[in-house]
């Protein structure tokens, strides 16, 4: 659940193809092996037509909540001819980003901050684009052509092009899962006007297991191979911009930038190695940082913490919205003072769910005696209606 933000690149040359396709190929692979890609794989642009037409029943019955861009233009994502005429031929690309530790083990620690694996480094938008790049302008340089490349920024169905790929399936939870490096890779594409050989699609090996779809703590699964955004807590705790919806607090438990739960249960990444190169890996501060030292960051703190990293984009108010929902969740009354303070927050947001918080924590009387005052003096209707939602 990744921001959206222009991901094309341009490199052109004569449009020729000179070397044997097969050798050509076996270049390709061998170069994206070397500029730090674990898996690639090639297919033709119209070889997508299933996955459109559930795309477009995706859009249709809501599923993708406020995620607006998903559904505009759907044409340019259920082929990618509709994004690029010219395109004969698209070169799917994987990094694997593999834990080295058991992601859900945070989940115990309930006065600190679970981070969602992909963000607890470097922006992979940033890291595989200048990869994928490299490779494009080697391809252009090798074969003259017309390259374009995408990292999860544009109108391009990057998990049923993997499939199609070769790279992998996409499993009951909606991503992709390989034999080899489980549901851990992150994916990237270049679009080029050559002819290349193409691989077989990949055939789905999940079977009757349901195991990351048992460990949804949202029931954000209607059924197998379907998805309702607006229950994933990945899409709560980042594409969200309002109030956390009540139902889902509990459950999101000590979960602050997205979740890895249906990920981390998949049976096939028990043959996933870490594969993280340093520039990869995840900051020593982001694997489970305290949630009263997050509760106290101002803005300026939020960014310096944050730079290069995608949690920045959320911003720093919807950031303590999640911090806030994970003390309520806590458990540790200590980490009251922190919601007490942070209701004296310039952004309603953050007021609304420090008030949550400390229905959570405080013994009811002493909720109550701040009701009444703190109603008298908040201005906003948001706000005001968490507090009377205590009554």
């Amino acid at each position: 659940m990744a921001g959206r933000r222009a991901g094309v690149a341009n490199l052109c040359g004569p449009g020729f193809l000179s070397l044997d396709p097969t050798e050509l190929k076996a270049q390709l692979a061998r170069e994206a092996r070397a500029l730090g890609f674990d898996c690639i794989g090639i297919t033709e642009p119209g070889t997508i037509e299933k996955a459109g037409a559930h795309f477009l029943e995706f859009i249709a019955t809501g599923g993708h909540g406020d995620m607006d861009w998903l559904a505009s233009q759907p044409e340019r994502r259920v082929d990618p001819r509709g994004l690029w005429s010219d395109v004969r031929s698209v070169i799917m690309l994987g990094v694997n980003y593999g834990p080295d530790q058991d992601p859900l083990a945070i989940l115990k620690q309930r006065t600190r901050a679970a981070i969602s694996v992909y963000a607890q480094g470097d922006d992979y938008h940033d890291l595989i684009k200048k990869r994928l790049k490299a490779l494009a302008r080697w391809l252009v340089a090798t074969a003259p052509s017309e390259v374009k490349v995408f990292v999860d920024t544009a109108a391009v169905m990057e998990k049923p092009l993997a499939q199609a790929a070769h790279l992998g399936w996409q499993g009951k939870h909606t991503n992709l899962v390989s034999r080899e490096f489980g549901s851990w890779l992150f994916l990237g594409a270049i679009y080029t006007t050559l002819e290349l050989p193409r691989d077989s699609a990949e055939i789905d090996h999940c079977g009757s297991c349901r195991a990351c779809l048992d460990i949804c703590p949202t029931a954000a699964f209607p059924a197998p191979y379907k998805l309702d955004a607006r229950r994933c807590i990945s899409y709560l705790t980042i594409e969200n911009k309002g109030p956390i919806p009540q139902e889902f607090r509990k459950a999101i438990g000590n979960r602050i930038y997205g979740c890895d739960d249906c990920l981390a249960a998949c049976p096939w990444n028990k043959f996933a190695q870490q594969g993280r190169e340093a520039k990869l890996g995840a900051r020593h501060e982001l694997r489970a940082p305290e949630l009263a030292e997050l509760a106290r960051l101002d803005d300026a703190a939020f960014r310096a913490l944050f730079t290069k990293s995608p949690v920045k984009r959320i911003g720093r108010d919807r950031f303590l919205r999640n911090v806030l929902i994970a003390i309520g969740n806590s458990g540790d009354v200590t980490l009251a003072d922190e919601a007490r303070r942070l209701l004296d927050d310039a952004n309603p947001l953050v007021r609304g769910a420090a008030v949550w918080a400390l229905r959570q924590l405080l013994e009811r009387d002493e909720f109550e005696a701040m009701q009444a005052d703190a109603l008298n003096k908040e201005p906003d209707q948001s706000v005001r209606e968490e507090w009377q939602a205590a009554s």
